[in-house]
C-alpha cells in the first residue's frame, strides 16, 4: 500500500468531477469503488449540473482547492492506487500533477476523460497539451476511448489498427502501459493493451444497449480498485473488462436519455 501507516482496509482515491445525475463521474467511481471491496476517496475537480440527456453547466473547482483536497487525503491515509478522470482545466492538471510527484503515488490510471457521453466537451482544448506533459508521463496506464486516443494523438482512431498506432503514439508520451478502450467499435467490443513491446486485446460482446452512461469511469476504476488490492496491471485490466461488460449488461434506464450501467450488478444480483 502506498503511503503512511497501516490501512485497515484496501483504499483508491479518484480525482474526477461530479455527475449531478449519478451516472459518472465521481459518482461512478465511488459505486465501483464499494463494489469491489475497496474504500473509496475523492479529490473533487469539477461540478456538472448534467442529467441522462447532456451536460447544461460546468463549475470548475479553484485549481489550489484541488491540492488542498489531495494533501488532506494522503496525509491522514494510505492510498493503494489512484485515478484521474474531469480533468477540465490546465491548472488543475498541473496541481494534480505536483501532487502526485509530491507524494510518491506510482499507481496512476489516468482516464483522459474529453467528453460526456451525450457528447459535450469536458476538457479545455488548451489543457490538453499539459495533460500530454504533466500528467501522462506520470501514468501506469492510460485509458482512452477513440474520440480520446483521437484527442491526444491528432489523428483518426476507428480501427483496432488505428487503435494499435494510437496506443504506440501514447506510449512515447511516457506511461508504462496503454489501453485503448474499443467500446465505440461498430461490431465488437475490442480494446487495446500495449507495454511497448506487446498488445494484448481484451474483447468481450457488442451488448445492445444505450444505457452506457459511465462506463469509462466505471472500467478505469475497476482498474485502480484491482491495483488497490495488490493485483499486476494486466490482470487488474482483464478483471475490470469482465466487470464493466456484465454492469453494462445489466444497466438500467434512468431519465429520458442515456441511463447507467450498474455498478453493484453482483451485490443486486446475489440479494434477489
Amino acid at each position: 500500500m502506498e503511503g503512511r501507516g497501516k490501512a485497515t482496509m484496501f483504499t483508491a482515491l479518484t480525482i474526477a468531477g461530479s455527475d449531478s445525475g449519478g451516472c459518472a463521474g465521481i459518482q461512478a467511481d465511488l459505486k465501483t469503488f464499494e463494489a469491489l471491496g475497496v474504500h473509496g476517496l475523492t479529490v473533487l475537480t469539477s461540478l456538472t449540473a448534467q442529467n441522462t440527456q447532456g451536460v447544461r453547466g460546468v463549475w470548475d473547482v479553484p485549481p489550489q482547492f484541488v491540492r488542498s483536497q489531495l494533501d488532506a487525503v494522503l496525509e491522514d491515509i494510505p492510498v493503494g492506487a489512484v485515478k484521474t478522470g474531469m480533468l477540465s482545466l490546465a491548472p488543475i492538471i498541473e496541481v494534480v500533477a505536483e501532487g502526485i510527484r509530491h507524494h510518491g503515488l506510482t499507481k496512476l490510471v489516468v482516464d483522459p476523460v474529453a467528453r460526456a457521453t451525450s457528447g459535450s466537451l469536458l476538457i479545455r482544448p488548451e489543457a490538453v497539451e499539459t495533460l500530454k506533459r504533466s500528467l501522462i508521463p506520470l501514468a501506469l496506464v492510460v485509458t482512452p476511448n477513440l474520440y480520446e486516443a483521437e484527442t491526444l494523438t491528432g489523428r483518426p482512431v476507428r480501427s483496432p489498427a488505428e487503435m494499435r498506432e494510437a496506443a504506440r503514439i501514447i506510449f512515447d508520451l511516457g506511461p508504462r502501459f496503454v489501453l485503448v478502450k474499443g467500446g465505440h467499435l461498430p461490431d465488437r467490443a475490442l480494446d487495446i493493451l500495449f507495454d511497448g513491446n506487446e498488445y494484448r486485446e481484451l474483447a468481450a460482446e457488442k451488448i445492445p444497449t444505450v444505457h452506457t452512461h459511465g462506463s469509462g469511469c466505471t472500467f478505469s476504476a475497476a482498474i485502480a480498485a484491482g491495483l488497490a488490492v495488490g493485483k499486476d496491471l494486466v490482470t487488474a485490466a482483464t478483471e475490470a473488462k469482465r466487470y464493466v461488460t456484465e454492469a453494462i449488461r445489466f444497466g438500467y434506464a434512468l431519465g429520458q436519455g442515456c441511463g447507467p450501467l450498474n455498478q453493484l450488478w453482483k451485490q443486486r444480483a446475489m440479494a434477489g
